[in-house]
């Protein structure tokens, strides 16, 4: 594995692996080492928090295509300095688009690259993460990450691969400790409508889409849809907010979430 640190606590600069797993290893124990607020999220953050089920992306054809990572914006000058010692290069018009909301970096010797987001994610709904990070490392929250893929309301399959994964490694409770984290999905819910909506209807294509994946055993499958269903069954008694109750009267006739368009790179 290439140095990441030097022995005064630099960064040294060293150039990026080409396979997936061991360059975001190489990335988190650097970020380690150094002391940064960057955390993994994507499909590789599942991948890491699923020592006992990872194989489920392999075996169910899930495929690595980037590196993404989240931080505080008081962080943004680090985080640039850090990937550009570590061999990414800096996409200069994505910087100019969302300022300190979203950089863009690129791997050109391995023709990938990683995203990096800043205070919340804002695709088809928010995803604030502010005062979280600190929760777990080297990833988001397990509760954050089964927001990122919930909150998408055109759902790919790649998103609910990785969501069965989570769900079948994981339980779900009322701590962070390698558990999801139904208290902090259900409050995000309770004060935001279209999150409700989109998250809660893609709780139920999860259960619904692993049926037909060979690659499930029956326990497999069980499993997941209990710990979906207890989710949900919180979700549904969490008390809602005063906006949440008068958008729920409008309902699906007036648009709940954001167009998003994949960012051309």
């Amino acid at each position: 594995m290439a140095q990441a640190c030097s022995s005064d606590g630099e960064i040294s600069r060293s150039l990026p692996l080409p396979e997936f797993i061991e360059e975001a290893k190489r990335l988190v124990f650097a970020i380690a080492k150094n002391g940064l607020k960057m955390r993994l999220l994507g499909a590789l953050a599942f991948n890491w928090h699923c020592p006992r089920f990872g194989y489920l992306q392999a075996r169910l054809g899930r495929r690595f295509t980037d590196i993404d990572f989240v931080a505080y914006s008081e962080d943004c000058e680090n985080v640039k300095r850090f990937l550009t010692q570590m061999g990414y290069k800096e996409d200069p018009m994505v910087s100019a688009l969302f300022g300190t909301g979203r950089l863009l970096f690129h791997d050109e010797l391995n023709g990938r690259h990683a995203d990096v987001f800043f205070d919340k994610m804002e695709f088809c709904h928010d995803l604030p993460f502010r005062g979280r990070l600190e929760a777990d490392f080297p990833t988001l929250p397990l509760a954050e990450l089964v927001i990122e893929k919930m909150q998408i309301v055109e759902i790919n399959e790649k998103d609910i691969i990785d969501t069965v994964m989570l769900f079948r490694e994981h339980e779900v409770g009322f701590t962070d400790d390698e558990t999801i984290n139904a208290r902090i999905i259900a409050r995000l819910c309770a004060n935001d409508w279209g999150l409700w909506r989109t998250l809660t209807m893609n709780l139920e294509k999860v259960k619904a889409l692993m049926e037909r994946y060979e690659g499930l055993t029956q326990e497999d499958k069980d499993c997941v849809r209990r710990r979906v269903d207890f989710l949900s069954e919180i979700i549904a008694k969490e008390p809602k907010s005063l906006k949440w109750k008068i958008r729920n009267k409008v309902g699906d006739k007036v648009k709940w979430y954001r167009d998003v368009e994949e960012l051309q790179r």
